[in-house]
C-alpha cells in the first residue's frame, strides 16, 4: 500500500501540509492508513509505504509515526519514504521501498474516508484482471470546456470520475512506469499508465463519502461524514 502523502495542498492554504490535518484529532493520513489496513485479509501480511515530503518528517511524521503503527495494526510493517518531484517519481520511489509483493495499491492520504468495502473489492478486481480503480459514475452532464466556452458535450452515462485507491499488479506497474519515463509521458491518476499499454483496467464503484480533501470546507463536510453509515 502507497499512501501518498508528499503533495503541498496549496489550493487547501495555511501552515500545514494537508496529509496531517486533523480529523477529530487525527491526521487525514492516520485515517486514511487504518480503512486500508482494515481492508486487508485477517490473514494477510501487508505493508504500508508512507511516501512523504522531506521536510515533513521531523514537525509531523515523528511525532505521528506511533499512531499510524498502531492504526496499520500489528500484521502491517510500515515503512516512510520520501517522495518525488511528481506523483510517477514518489509512487517510483514507494515501490522500490516495499518487499516482494504481488499487488500495489495507491491511495491518497487527503482522501481520509474511503470505505473499506470499496477497498476489499479494488483489491479482488486487480488480482483477476491485473488492474483496478475506485471510481464514481457522473451525475451532472459533464461539458468539454476550453476558455470558458463550450466545446462538446459529453455522455454522461460514459463518464465516471477516478477515485483512489488504484490498485495494480507489481509486474504490470513497473512496466508502466518504465514506458511512461521511456516516453515522457505524465498521467493524472495512477492507471493511466496501464491503460496506455492497452491493457484493461476494471473499475469498481466508489462513493461520494471518498472525499478528495481538497479545500479549506471539505474539513467540516469531511466531519460530518464521519457520522454516517458507509455507502
Amino acid at each position: 500500500m502507497l499512501l501518498l502523502a508528499a503533495g503541498r495542498g496549496t489550493r487547501f492554504g495555511g501552515p500545514v501540509p494537508k496529509a496531517w490535518l486533523p480529523l477529530r484529532g487525527r491526521p487525514l493520513a492516520v485515517h486514511a492508513a487504518e480503512r486500508l489496513c482494515q481492508a486487508l485479509p485477517p490473514d494477510a501480511r501487508g505493508e504500508l509505504v508512507l511516501v512523504v515530503h522531506p521536510n515533513d518528517r521531523d514537525p509531523y511524521v515523528a511525532p505521528h509515526l506511533p499512531e499510524l503503527r498502531r492504526a496499520a495494526g500489528e500484521h502491517t510493517d510500515v515503512h516512510v519514504v520520501d517522495g518525488g518531484a511528481t506523483r510517477q517519481e514518489s509512487m517510483q520511489r514507494g515501490l522500490a521501498a516495499a518487499g516482494d509483493v504481488d499487488l500495489v495499491l495507491v491511495h491518497d492520504a487527503a482522501r481520509a474516508l474511503v470505505p473499506v468495502a470499496a477497498v476489499r473489492a479494488c483489491l479482488a478486481a486487480a488480482a483477476r484482471v491485473g488492474a483496478a480503480l475506485v471510481a464514481v459514475p457522473a451525475v451532472d452532464t459533464p461539458k468539454r470546456v476550453h476558455d470558458r466556452r463550450v466545446e462538446a458535450t459529453l455522455d454522461r452515462a460514459t463518464i465516471w470520475l477516478a477515485q483512489t485507491p488504484q490498485v495494480v499488479r507489481r509486474d504490470l506497474l513497473v512496466r508502466a512506469l518504465a514506458a511512461a519515463a521511456a516516453d515522457g509521458f505524465t498521467g493524472t491518476d495512477d492507471v493511466a499508465l496501464v491503460e496506455r499499454l492497452g491493457l484493461p483496467v476494471e473499475v469498481v464503484p466508489g462513493s461520494p463519502q471518498n472525499l478528495k480533501i481538497t479545500h479549506p470546507g471539505d474539513l467540516p463536510l469531511a466531519e460530518a461524514l464521519l457520522d454516517l453509515p458507509p455507502r
